[in-house]
């Protein structure tokens, strides 16, 4: 009981003596990120890793990078559709994936605060290069682009490439919990968009005859302006 005791207070100890370093102290911090997308919702997205370089006590220059494209959009979807509007009858399946990288570029401004606390206003812009994939079987599209079951169609694959490029602003701040180590909060505003190229359609139909599709840049991916995003973060100044 002793033993915990006596390590509970080197913690609160520890807690109360923390303050915020000097930049000529300690010009780099490394931090881990769970962010979260306020477009539709509450929904958090993949992790993010991000270094910043400390110019002085006012300015820093941050770079990040993580897997996603920043989107709520799941990484994996497999739907079922039926012959019958009731759920009965025969079925066909959609399989969709999703894989991709993003990166950011930015700069904060730190306000004074006080011994623990930094808060800054941030600014970057964002891009990432992705790939997309749909597998279908026994299910097709109508003419508002729906997928629906379709006997017609034995099976299909659609593959892209996409790439996505935007910008960020906002507020966030540091916390001071030990010498050097820190926890944070960032809240802004992001405007993001996504273009497909090099899509191909393949398919099969039910009497075995094939067809290929070949579409060139696409702009069809989603924009969204002004979509509330943060991120909950720990790091550490060095």
């Amino acid at each position: 009981m002793k033993k915990v005791l006596l390590g509970l207070g080197l913690v609160i100890s520890g807690s109360l003596m923390a303050q915020k370093p000097a930049s000529d102290a300690s010009h780099f911090s490394l931090e881990g990120l769970i962010n979260y997308n306020a477009n539709d919702g509450m929904n958090w997205t993949a992790p993010s890793l991000r270094m910043r370089y400390f110019v002085n006590d006012n300015i820093a220059a941050r770079v990040q990078f993580g897997f996603g494209d920043g989107s709520p959009t799941p990484s994996k979807e497999s739907y079922t559709y039926y012959e019958n509007m009731d759920g009965t009858g025969a079925s066909g399946t959609v399989d969709i994936k999703r894989g991709s990288w993003n990166s950011q570029i930015g700069a904060e401004y730190h306000l004074t605060g006080n011994d623990k606390m930094s808060p800054y206003f941030f600014g970057g812009v964002l891009f990432g290069k992705g790939s997309y994939e749909e597998n279908w079987a026994n299910a097709g599209q109508d003419l508002n682009g729906d997928y629906m079951y379709d006997a017609t169609i034995k099976t299909a694959g659609i593959t892209a490439g996409s790439s996505s490029f935007g910008w960020t602003l906002g507020a966030g701040l540091d916390y001071y919990v030990a010498e050097n180590l820190y926890l944070g909060l960032e809240m802004g505003l992001q405007s993001s968009s996504v273009k497909y190229t090099d899509v191909t359609t393949d398919i099969t139909f039910a009497d075995n005859t094939t067809m290929k599709i070949i579409d060139g840049p696409s702009k069809l991916g989603f924009t969204s302006l002004g979509a509330a995003h943060g991120s909950i973060r720990i790091g550490w100044r060095f």
